[in-house]
């Protein structure tokens, strides 16, 4: 069983973008990875943006990269606040062969 730290910054993905969000909504962290003009990035996404800092500062991203976009809930269709972190590059999760950056689970 993971300790609480390690769960702080653990990252989850879902085959569902609305599982995903929902997650995200309920204050996870949500992964989700996408292509942009051909290149492989993700996002860490979550309504609960003390969080996302933490998670950032773990893995060493800089606060100020953190970006505020709301976001619909799809529960309920009403926006929420929320943010999230581009990764790019050796930061997206599995892309360098390692997940030791992100703290993600898989």
């Amino acid at each position: 069983m993971a300790d609480d730290t390690e769960n702080t910054y653990r990252t989850a993905e879902f085959p569902c973008r609305r599982d995903g969000m929902i997650h995200a909504m309920k204050g996870g962290l949500w992964l989700h990875r996408h292509v942009w003009f051909g290149r492989v990035m993700a996002h860490v996404v979550s309504t609960d943006r003390e969080r996302l800092l933490a998670y950032g500062e773990y893995v060493g991203l800089p606060s100020d990269r953190l970006q505020y976009k709301p976001l619909k809930d799809p529960r309920t269709t009403e926006r929420r606040d929320a943010w999230h972190w581009d990764l790019v590059g050796s930061w997206v999760p599995g892309c360098d062969g390692t997940s030791s950056r992100s703290g993600s689970e898989g």
